[in-house]
Order: C-alpha cells, then structure tokens, then sequence
C-alpha cells in the first residue's frame, strides 16, 4: 500500500469516523474497498468517501488502487484501503477513548433521567 501523506495526526472523530475505525478495527491487517467500508460501518457512501480521504490524509490509512483491467473484470478497479502501523495504533487509541468518554457520560448523574447533572 502507498502511504499519500502524514498530515494532522488527529483528523476529526465524529461519530461516522469512529464507525469507520470500528470496521477496520475489527481486522487491522485486513484491506477493504469503499463499499466494503459501508457495509461495516453501517453509513452510506456518501459519508464514508470524505472520511476515507480525512484518514489518509492523515497518515492513518493507506491506500492503494487494484491492479486489473476495468474491461476484462466488466467493472470499474478499486481503491482499497488498509490502517496503517501508526493508524492502528492511533484508531486503537481513539476508539478507546471514544468508548471511556462515552462511559463516563453514561455514569453522570442526572443524564439518564434528564435531572441535573
């Protein structure tokens, strides 16, 4: 895989970014195709693409398009994406610190029933 750049090592964890941590989390090694991705994660093209190309740019996937002819497969090739070594460890990280946070607002007081906090 081909490494685009190491830009800003914290791209923006919105909630569909951590659903596209998730699915590659689940098999760091493992390198998938944008449709893939959506089927793991759960969102819609759309919404992954942007992400993809956040995460790359941040060093944290790579990337690399397959190597057919789109004529002879009867489809258009593939770019497929893989964490990098840094961009597992950093997804390892987020994702952990997404699932504390989340914890620690889940154990406030009053959030659940909507008293004071």
């Amino acid at each position: 895989m081909a490494r685009k750049n190491s830009g800003d090592p914290m791209p923006r964890m919105t909630q569909a970014t951590l659903a596209v941590l998730r699915a590659f989390s689940e098999n760091p090694g493992r390198e998938m195709y944008g449709l893939q991705v959506c089927a793991a994660a759960g969102l819609p093209s759309g919404t992954i693409h942007p992400i993809l190309a956040r995460l790359e740019g941040a060093g944290w996937l790579d990337s690399a398009w397959e190597d057919i002819d789109p004529t002879v497969e009867g489809r258009p090739r593939r770019r497929y994406y893989q964490l990098s070594p840094a961009g597992a460890a950093r997804a390892h990280n987020a994702l952990a610190r997404a699932d504390a946070d989340r914890e620690a607002l889940r154990l406030r007081p009053g959030l659940a029933t909507g008293g004071p906090a």
